[in-house]
């Protein structure tokens, strides 16, 4: 990689061009993303990727001014400690929040970029040229926030919160709600089973440490392999997997953790039963909870399916140990 203070000007002139396209790419990539999810904010991202387009063309022209039509082959990662981009598939499906973000961090960048190339040129045109750049790019963020106000009126500004209350569901609350349910059902049984079996708090721990585990890794394999988010815009696969698995171990170890109750106690054994025991009631109420606020499900029809079918697999899991 060549460093920046060794580069000619006709070498800065070529990355800041290059530069300018790339740019311009990603934005056009940002509005096509966004289009279907946030129609206006995508509107946004295509006026500064046209932006972006009238700043290449005064480079080249000034290039082709100085140096003719041939432009050298060196890009910005070329250049060592200037403008590393993300690939363009690590930004898609993101939330808005998170793209007008990364917008605002390249033109932090190309500022940097154009103030420093302004420093080392020597040509008075250039020079001005990328100063002025420079102020531009400093003041794309206020570009934004017109573009903004023009275009994201109250009433589409209202849509678009629904529209990410919407994609906050499918991202984070459903897989992480299914992970919890999973975690907090499908572990009552082997728990309760190993604990009226055994009657040993540590080896009870034991089971339902790695049942939560186990059950973490797989739900998290399962939804992260199940959906790569490009035609459902549900996000990162791995975010989603990762979310889902996390809850999923948690909803285990909640009503696993009250068997490190040490067994020298004297009644170690029904102390942590009933810790854990009340753990799984605040524990199912907390999924009906959830499913009725973000799932648009009725309270009770919600209660009533998680605390019964809870309340059936805690019954199966004690009814097997004490067999």
């Amino acid at each position: 990689m060549r460093k920046f203070s060794d580069l000619t000007e006709r070498e800065i002139l070529a990355v800041a061009i290059s530069g300018e396209e790339e740019d311009s790419r990603i934005y056009m990539s940002f509005a096509e993303d966004l289009a279907e999810r946030y129609p206006k904010s995508a509107k946004i991202f295509e006026e500064m990727a046209e932006e972006e387009k009238h700043h290449r063309h005064l480079l080249l022209e000034i290039y082709e001014e100085r140096f003719g039509a041939n432009l050298p082959p060196i890009r910005r990662e070329d250049v060592k400690g200037f403008l590393k981009r993300r690939p363009i598939w690590l930004t898609k499906n993101l939330s808005l929040d998170a793209v007008r973000k990364e917008a605002e961090t390249m033109e932090l960048e190309a500022h940097r970029f154009y103030s420093k190339a302004a420093e080392q040129a020597t040509d008075v045109g250039v020079r001005k040229l990328l100063g002025d750049l420079a102020e531009l790019e400093k003041g794309h963020e206020s570009l934004a926030v017109k573009l903004t106000d023009d275009i994201l009126t109250p009433d589409i500004r209202s849509e678009e919160d629904k529209t990410r209350r919407r994609m906050f569901i499918l991202q984070y609350i459903q897989p992480g709600l299914a992970g919890l349910m999973d975690g907090s059902v499908s572990t009552l049984a082997p728990l309760f089973a190993a604990a009226f079996a055994t009657h040993n708090n540590w080896q009870t721990f034991l089971v339902g440490l790695a049942a939560s585990i186990g059950a973490g890794v797989s739900m998290g394999f399962a939804e992260a392999l199940s959906d790569d988010g490009s035609l459902t815009g549900r996000g990162s696969p791995w975010l989603r997997g990762g979310t889902c698995g996390v809850m999923t171990a948690i909803g285990g170890l909640g009503h696993t953790m009250p068997y490190l109750v040490p067994d020298t106690w004297a009644n170690a054994f029904w102390i942590a039963t009933a810790i854990a025991i009340i753990v799984v009631f605040f524990e199912l109420w907390a999924i009906a909870y959830v499913r009725a606020r973000y799932m648009d499900t009725p309270f009770l029809h919600a209660a009533f399916q998680v605390v019964l079918g809870g309340g059936i697999v805690l019954a199966v899991g004690i009814l097997i140990g004490t067999a």
